[in-house]
């Protein structure tokens, strides 16, 4: 699709400003730390909570990439706590002697295990995640909302295959919070050098009807030219899995809080595509909740009709 430059300016300006209409201040960023099991020891991890005003719509967990931080999804992170989410963003490690680490350089699949026993074990009383946010809001003077029980997962980079292997242990392990997992949504997955462990997730998901959805970046060395994004449209038997970004950058998902590693190496994202990142993960998730993610196809075509320069993605 060819859009001349009159139409992009006008999708640009409406993205833009539909991002720039969020509260500045209606979030609440608070420092912490979370505590995952590693091997026979424990890892304590730095990880940030932001709180919504009100009580929270849904808990979402946002997964940096490879060699990132959770600083670097601070702006995606609070624009979904601006919207009313709960959200938190732990760091993983990339590098580690008994092999915990986000991305797969061995087998972490042990690592992620313990990750996913967080959300498994989220409203138990001496659970990891709830200790890690009433921490955190004790710190800052605050009370700590009580986690909900909705669940959203969306995972950038490394953090997408990460958070599908959760997502499909927690279908495995834990009954009561794969009841409340709503939506996962990969922003530019990343499949691992080593191992299949986003293919056997997704292929365990696959037929649960969970809403899985991606918005991915052209192929390029540093989503290891699309394997990840070809991974869901292989994996997933549905008409629809997604978008990929016309000129998109990997650091999209990052936006405003990408760094100089990740645009010398990975590119810097146009406001225009970061703006229908956020724009879609938030419609996305907005269904998840409220049981409506039949339109996510719909929200997508929307937006290419009025000139957003993107394809619509269809799984096998």
């Amino acid at each position: 699709m060819i859009l001349r430059r009159p139409v992009l300016t006008t999708v640009a300006t409406a993205l833009l400003a539909t991002a720039a209409a969020a509260p500045a201040t209606a979030a609440t960023q608070l420092p912490g730390s979370v505590d995952i099991g590693c091997a026979a020891d424990t890892l304590h991890q730095t990880a940030d909570w932001y709180l919504p005003t009100g009580t929270p719509r849904a808990l979402v967990w946002v997964q940096h990439g490879f060699a990132r931080s959770d600083a670097q999804v601070g702006a995606l992170a609070r624009s979904f706590a601006d919207a009313g989410y709960l959200v938190f963003t732990p760091s993983l490690p990339f590098i580690q002697i008994s092999g915990c680490t986000l991305q797969n350089l061995g087998d972490n699949s042990g690592f992620l295990n313990h990750v996913a026993d967080l959300f498994g074990t989220a409203h138990d009383p001496g659970g990891a995640l709830a200790a890690s946010l009433a921490t955190a809001a004790s710190r800052a003077g605050l009370p700590a909302p009580a986690l909900p029980r909705d669940l959203i997962f969306l995972g950038h980079s490394a953090g997408g295959e990460a958070v599908t292997f959760v997502a499909d242990r927690i279908r495995s392990t834990y009954p009561d919070a794969w009841s409340g997992l709503r939506g996962v949504i990969l922003l530019d997955p990343v499949k691992s050098f080593v191992g299949d462990n986003i293919a056997r997730a997704l292929s365990g998901l696959d037929p649960t009807g969970l809403p899985i959805l991606t918005i991915s970046a052209p192929p390029a060395l540093c989503n290891s030219f699309g394997l990840g994004t070809l991974a869901v449209q292989s994996q997933l038997h549905r008409p629809f899995v997604g978008v990929r970004l016309h000129g998109g950058a990997h650091t999209d998902a990052e936006g405003d809080s990408s760094d100089l590693l990740g645009t010398l190496f990975c590119g810097t994202p146009a406001p225009v595509n970061s703006a229908a990142l956020r724009t879609l993960a938030l419609g996305w998730s907005d269904d998840f909740v409220t049981g409506t993610a039949g339109s996510a196809e719909l929200q997508a075509r929307d937006l290419v009709s009025n000139g957003l320069a993107a394809d619509l993605l269809p799984g096998s």
